[in-house]
């Protein structure tokens, strides 16, 4: 979801880390730091809870993991005159469970746009980017019908809704292993002009941009840890079950439409030349222009010219979500993707005549593509046979095969919301953890992977909306200094809004970056990560599933790290305290104590340089601090030392420069 955290130049990012970061040393806390407590940072019981019988002690799914499904069929239709959708739904539920359900519940997401919402009561006066941002507007979906068929019996559902949830109480309980319930729902609501950054118009010189999400009532989750998760949606994430959805959206003939999933029916939604063109996309590594920019008045570029109406279909499979876009508006590219196992996908955009510049969405595929290869052959391959950037009112949001950005990004901006945004494929498409309670495990592991994929891309061409050691890690000092400052492990209703941007998306991925750079080695932690994607591809992992699998695979017990880095905001302080020489002598070797003077410990590194110019760096793991905070270590030198620098590279966020040099005096001459 959202901008990408050390994009400084998108819209509203210095809100996510409070202070320019500058490459130049912070000035020194003004007050001592709390002391450093060995006993309780590497306490042997912190995060020993065990978990159900479902997951192994290990963080892999259990023999008796069992997952519950939710299958869609939809049929919507627009009226764009009146940004209104009307659809009906069949939802086929499967109860894999070992229980027995008397009910079920299910999200009624577009009520957050009533009056009357908690969304609506909860947003401040003045409005916000998540909050329900539409005063006045009559929002919330209308339930026309709502039946359901359960053990071969049809009936109108007993049901009642309070907010954004809907709870259906069954004739007779679904069975466990396998019972399958339908629910048919008849609705329709207004589409919001700004929905949350979720959704919502954008007016433009040839028609009005339709962003259509949380468009369909949706099952909510009933897990093997919590039963029915229900929080109400008050603009945090979501949490959702996998399966298949089959659906049409009707708009009028002139429009284009993008949606989740592959398009089943082009011939007769695309003009003969338009299928030409995808065709060619899909063997072209450069971008082709399905629509262009000088076609999107003319009525030949559409079936039927600009009269009556087209039904698109759509089938996206093993998903969690989906979402579409339409517009006369478009202008329509795509380009192949290479994915590692040779299957084909398309990576497409979707935007405005006004932002088709090279600076802008002309770029905009090649940005799709490069993001999703580079994911694919580091972590695990992209699922969806379609990739579809769309350009509209909402500033960036995420959903199974297609993208909402900013219709007004560019150039490194446009990368890093794209780059931000399709990343969301992995964190949470593909591993479907809790965004609800959760959404560092959503935005900040993507946030991570953001890191890498923009180093990655044209040879580093935006390298500097990553540059972690300058940008980053300042940053990350001065929100650790901040005392009213949310830890990662808070409920994101719960978080403060102003601290959102730090405590789920930039210390998350700082950390990620901090343990495969400093901690464990890329190649010890790409297999662990790469371990944990694997193992809860379409499951729905606990952070503590995240934490048992990255010990075991990686061989390390990080509970020491989890606990400073996402349920507290403890501060780092390494310092160098003296140095002397064995025996006195400095042929022989140096002796040098260092301590560590915050709460928060890490490993060492300590760059050594002789007075014969010669620099020894030494490394020193993080167990020299688990009986206290000093500790003296020696160096095979071979002469006298000018200086020691702790963390040269500046990447540990050490609240305290100034103390990590020592300097050997001058004498006079």
């Amino acid at each position: 979801m959202k901008k990408h955290f050390v994009a400084t130049l998108l819209s509203g990012a210095a809100l996510l880390l409070a202070g320019a970061a500058q490459a130049q040393p912070m000035a020194p806390p003004t007050g001592a730091l709390p002391p450093y407590n060995a006993r309780a940072l590497f306490n042997p019981d912190y995060l020993n809870q065990v978990g159900p019988a479902t997951r192994t002690a290990g963080g892999a799914p259990g023999g008796t993991y069992w997952q519950n499904a939710a299958d869609y069929q939809i049929a919507a239709s627009l009226d764009d005159k009146a940004a209104r959708v009307t659809s009906n739904v069949t939802i086929t539920y499967t109860n894999n469970s070992p229980d027995a359900l008397p009910f079920v519940w299910v999200y009624l997401d577009q009520n957050l746009y009533r009056a009357d919402s908690r969304g609506s009561a909860t947003t401040p006066v003045a409005g916000s980017r998540f909050g329900n941002g539409a005063r006045g507007f009559q929002g919330g979906d209308s339930l026309q019908t709502v039946n359901i068929e359960l053990h071969g019996k049809k009936m109108k559902a007993n049901y009642r809704v309070q907010d954004t949830r809907m709870q259906i109480i069954l004739p007779e309980p679904m069975k466990p292993h396998g019972d399958k319930l339908k629910i048919s729902i008849a609705y329709g609501f207004n589409i919001p002009e700004y929905g949350s950054d979720r959704l919502g118009r954008l007016k433009t010189q040839n028609g009005e941009i339709f962003e259509v999400a949380q468009w369909y009532p949706r099952m909510a989750v009933y897990d093997d840890v919590e039963g029915w998760n229900t929080l109400p949606y008050m603009t945090a994430e979501f949490y959702l079950e996998y399966g298949n959805f089959d659906y049409t959206v009707n708009v009028p003939a002139n429009f284009l439409v993008g949606g989740s999933g592959q398009l089943v029916n082009p011939a007769e939604v695309l003009t003969a030349a338009q299928q030409q063109r995808l065709a060619k996309a899909a063997g072209s590594d450069q971008t082709v222009i399905v629509r262009g920019p000088d076609e999107v008045t003319q009525a030949s570029s559409r079936p039927g010219g600009k009269n009556g109406r087209l039904t698109w279909h759509f089938k996206c499979q093993q998903a969690r979500d989906v979402a579409w876009a339409a517009s006369s508006a478009f202008v329509w590219d795509a380009a192949k993707m290479n994915l590692p196992s040779g299957r084909k996908s398309l990576a497409m955009s979707l935007y405005p005549v006004e932002a088709a510049q090279d600076t802008a969405w002309s770029r905009s595929t090649e940005y799709v593509k490069k993001s999703i290869e580079f994911n694919s052959k580091q972590w695990y391959e992209y699922t969806y046979p379609v990739a579809t950037n769309v350009a509209g009112v909402v500033g960036g949001m995420e959903y199974p095969g297609i993208v909402f950005c900013g219709a007004k990004a560019r150039k490194g901006q446009l990368w890093s919301v794209t780059d931000h945004e399709f990343g969301h494929n992995w964190f949470p498409m593909i591993v479907g953890s809790n965004e609800r309670k959760y959404p560092w495990m959503d935005e900040g592991f993507n946030t991570f992977i953001n890191i890498l994929s923009t180093k990655n891309f044209n040879n580093g061409e935006y390298k500097a909306i990553e540059d972690v050691e300058t940008r980053t890690t300042p940053g990350i000092v001065r929100a650790l200094q901040d005392p009213n400052m949310d830890t990662p492990y808070t409920v994101p209703d719960v978080t403060q809004a102003r601290n959102l941007g730090f405590a789920a998306y930039s210390k998350t991925g700082f950390g990620l970056y901090l343990l495969r750079q400093e901690i464990l080695g890329p190649e010890r932690f790409d297999y662990a990560f790469r371990s944990y994607i694997r193992r809860w591809a379409f499951k729905h992992p606990t952070p503590r599933d995240f934490f048992r699998t990255m010990n075991n695979v990686a061989g390390e017990d990080l509970t020491w790290f989890y606990h400073e880095w996402f349920f507290e905001n403890w501060q780092l302080d390494q310092a160098v305290n003296s140095v002397a020489y064995v025996n006195q002598d400095p042929g022989k070797g140096s002796l040098i104590t260092i301590e560590n003077k915050g709460q928060m410990a890490m490993p060492v590194t300590a760059e050594i340089t002789e007075a014969s110019g010669k620099k020894t760096t030494v490394h020193l793991p993080v167990e020299i601090w688990q009986r206290g905070g000093t500790w003296t270590f020696r160096a095979n030198t071979t002469g006298p030392l000018t200086q020691v620098v702790l963390n040269p590279t500046n990447l540990l966020p050490d609240a305290n420069r100034f103390n990590n040099t020592w300097r050997a005096m001058k004498l006079p001459e």
